[in-house]
């Protein structure tokens, strides 16, 4: 498939669920973003458009942050980094924004590994 093609399915697929995902105080959206070599993990408040929490593979909180990579053990890694960042601001239950990625692979491992840490989805 081109690259072209992927990229605005991709983006057809990350408007289709932003239309219906939306973050409050009580219950943020846990915004998830992955690019080549990071992961970034927000969690939004929608209401006052505030990012409440955040983690990433280059947060300084993280151990052997250098050697951390965009794949599932780096993924499995920022999940419990985000699940501890949002536990630390109160956030107890939130709502999962995978950005039009679909739910295998890096996002499934991390997914897993928040709702290992405590958060619920």
């Amino acid at each position: 498939m081109r690259p072209q093609v992927k990229r605005k399915l991709s983006k057809l697929r990350h408007w289709r669920i932003r239309k219906k995902v939306s973050g409050t105080a009580a219950r943020p959206r846990m915004a998830v973003k992955f690019t080549n070599e990071h992961i970034y993990v927000q969690f939004i408040d929608d209401a006052t458009r505030v990012t409440l929490a955040s983690a990433s593979t280059r947060s300084k909180t993280i151990e052997n942050r250098d050697k951390l990579a965009a794949n599932k053990a780096g993924a499995k890694i920022v999940g419990q980094a985000a699940a501890a960042a949002a536990k630390a601001q109160g956030i107890q239950t939130v709502v999962f924004d995978r950005a039009g990625a679909k739910y295998h692979g890096k996002v499934k491992e991390l997914a897993e590994a928040a709702r290992a840490a405590g958060l619920k989805f």
